[in-house]
């Protein structure tokens, strides 16, 4: 496929609905905060639909961290878009899993539970983070079950606002020195994982983030072909100077257009080879 801009592909067809995920939204990358704002106001603002796939932010301690001022940049931007007539729907990630209905509220986005499954255009999706069907990573599919349990989340959200984000860094530090002893294929989806929700759902399209590895993906089942398209992760904080030496910025979103077609694009809306 040539490359051409979302605009002009957008004369061609209406953008039903957009996913993005993995953003991991955080004060320490105001460039890459603002690339997703630029995003919001550029491209969801002019879809009807805009799924947020998890991870959004690089964490969330809880909803009484919303007045924040770089939390009450982005949860405005959002707010503009659902008032601008874009529904907003949310998928929670393995950073940003304690979001809740105060911040849903804030932004005016409906959560959803995973997987989730909707049509639209005739496309029957089933959308996850992707963290999920990562079941090669025993350690962290033991972790996530841990704390996705509501008693484990409900003592951890009793603590002080402080005392969270002092755990959560430590957790996090936990977790890089964990990935650091992780085979790719081990963080990566398993296949099985997948083919379960696809033989669950009857979905024939998936979309997920989590892997950061970005990539559309087809296979044949039972005569059916499956299409899975995997969202990218968020880099924004290159220099010019560093841009003419190294790899371009990274990000991006897929967009499902009124004609039933899914394209990827990238961080400044070109679209991308399937």
């Amino acid at each position: 496929m040539h490359q051409d801009t979302h605009a002009s592909r957008k004369a061609q067809a209406e953008v039903l609905a957009l996913f993005v995920s993995d953003l991991h939204l955080q004060e320490a990358l105001p460039q890459t905060a603002q690339a997703f704002i630029d995003f919001l106001q550029q491209h969801a603002m002019h879809a009807r639909q805009l799924f947020l796939l998890g991870d959004l932010f690089e964490y969330w301690a809880g909803d009484d961290d919303l007045e924040s001022d770089f939390h009450r940049r982005i949860v405005h931007a959002l707010r503009a878009v659902s008032l601008a007539g874009t529904k907003i729907y949310w998928i929670a990630g393995n950073r940003d899993f304690l979001i809740g209905p105060q911040f849903a509220e804030a932004i005016g986005a409906e959560l959803l539970a995973e997987p989730f499954v909707t049509t639209i255009a005739g496309q029957k999706i089933v959308l996850v983070h992707g963290d999920a069907q990562c079941t090669d990573d025993l350690a962290y599919m033991t972790f996530r079950a841990q704390v996705r349990q509501p008693v484990w989340q409900q003592t951890f959200l009793a603590q002080s606002l402080a005392q969270r984000k002092a755990i959560i860094a430590g957790m996090r530090d936990g977790s890089r020195a964990a990935q650091t002893m992780k085979t790719a294929e081990i963080m990566d989806v398993n296949q099985d994982a997948i083919n379960a929700v696809f033989e669950a759902t009857g979905a024939s399209l998936m979309v997920h983030g989590h892997t950061h590895r970005p990539a559309r993906h087809v296979t044949h089942s039972g005569g059916q072909e499956r299409v899975r398209f995997v969202l990218p992760d968020w880099d924004c904080e290159h220099s010019d100077e560093h841009l003419t030496k190294q790899a371009p910025l990274r990000g991006g979103w897929c967009a499902l257009y009124d004609d039933g077609s899914m394209a990827r694009l990238d961080a400044s809306g070109r679209l991308l080879e399937n």
